[in-house]
């Protein structure tokens, strides 16, 4: 069993309650938009980090992460980018790849929405945006979100508030 910790979108922002709740992950996956570079290296000293690039980060986060990561896990295929969509409104930058070989789990960030949905029409493809753990947004409350992969699965999911982003 692997544990997993998902953030997204934090914009230069990362507090003790963030890096706490990511210690104990044997993985740390962010979905864009690190807003710098020190996030990415703080975060990789933490655990082995796996991320893609967003909209507002710069070439040195660019050289280090990828606008789109596919890669398998314990089994389960997994693709990651910033800005693609959801289950029937995939972003046409994503949606030819997902319709033609749908991973099993797909990551977004961007909205600063957080979303946990299948899609039924794939496979039961499981969806996740865990929405903005950073303080920069619209956004009215931090998440991220917690799971282990166990065989192939998604288990134990936990959909974490860290407050409000002031």
């Amino acid at each position: 069993m692997l544990k997993i910790g998902l953030l997204s979108d934090t914009h230069s922002y990362l507090d003790d309650q963030v890096l706490r709740l990511l210690s104990d992950r044997d993985e740390i996956w962010h979905a864009g938009d690190f807003g710098n570079i020190e996030v990415s290296d703080r975060l990789q000293e933490l655990a082995p980090l796996r991320g893609v690039y967003g909209n507002i980060d710069d070439a040195a986060i660019r050289q280090v992460h990828p606008r789109v990561n596919r890669f398998e896990l314990e089994g389960l295929d997994v693709m990651m980018t910033h800005i693609g969509g959801y289950p029937g409104k995939y972003h046409p930058d994503v949606r030819q790849a997902i319709m033609q070989n749908p991973p099993q789990l797909f990551i977004t960030g961007h909205s600063h929405i957080l979303r946990v949905m299948t899609d039924k029409n794939l496979n039961n493809l499981l969806h996740i945006n865990p929405g903005a753990a950073g303080r920069h947004g619209f956004h009215k409350v931090r998440t991220m979100v917690r799971f282990n992969i166990l065989e192939g699965k998604v288990q134990d999911l936990q959909v974490l508030e860290l407050g409000k982003r002031a």
